[in-house]
């Protein structure tokens, strides 16, 4: 099989889009986990019950989104990293730079097609993703709540491609495409 070379602005791309991901996923993994608004609030009601002074729930609850709130904004910033990443992403192949996937070729097995049709699919999700995200910050005040509502989802499609993506990666480095991950690291195949 013959071995894929990345160009470096493809490295470049990959790398760049993958951390950001990342960096938004650990965002996620926060406000879902240790500065849940509930989580915070509940420590503030603790030491403010310990001390003998108190709060209302919905006091503490607005003091727990202030203490978070620079976590957050690094989502809205990695949000817009993000945006311009996908951005140049969609303009390189104009450059005659990473071409858009084609899942229709007819030449193509049934196992590159279900690739090529993850990357389509994924890319769509990252669209509204980052089209809800926009409206969230950025839009008028009244889709709020319904672009959350959608933009939440994106936690799960982003999970479910980088589960596909790495079991795959794995897959193709243990069987018929050794070298990929030192290809998408450093643009060649390892020395041996």
């Amino acid at each position: 099989m013959e071995q894929t070379k990345y160009s470096k602005i493809y490295r470049i791309m990959h790398w760049a889009i993958a951390i950001t991901f990342i960096l938004l996923l650990i965002t996620i993994f926060l406000r879902l986990t240790w500065l849940n608004k509930h989580n915070v609030s509940n420590i503030i009601q603790d030491y403010l019950s310990n001390n003998n002074m108190t709060l209302t729930e919905d006091q503490s609850i607005a003091l727990a989104k202030k203490i978070r709130k620079p976590m957050w904004d690094w989502h809205i910033y990695l949000g817009y990293v993000l945006t311009g990443l996908f951005s140049i992403r969609f303009l390189l192949p104009a450059f005659g730079q990473m071409k858009i996937q084609n899942p229709l070729d007819k030449d193509l097995t049934t196992k590159m097609k279900f690739q090529k049709w993850t990357y389509i699919i994924f890319y769509v999700c990252v669209l509204v993703s980052l089209v809800t995200g926009l409206i969230i910050v950025l839009g008028p005040k009244e889709y709020k709540g319904s672009m959350e509502s959608i933009h939440e989802y994106g936690t799960y499609y982003l999970v479910a491609f980088i589960a596909l993506h790495v079991g795959g990666i794995l897959i193709a480095e243990l069987t018929n495409q050794k070298g990929i991950i030192s290809r998408i690291i450093n643009g060649s195949t390892r020395k041996e």
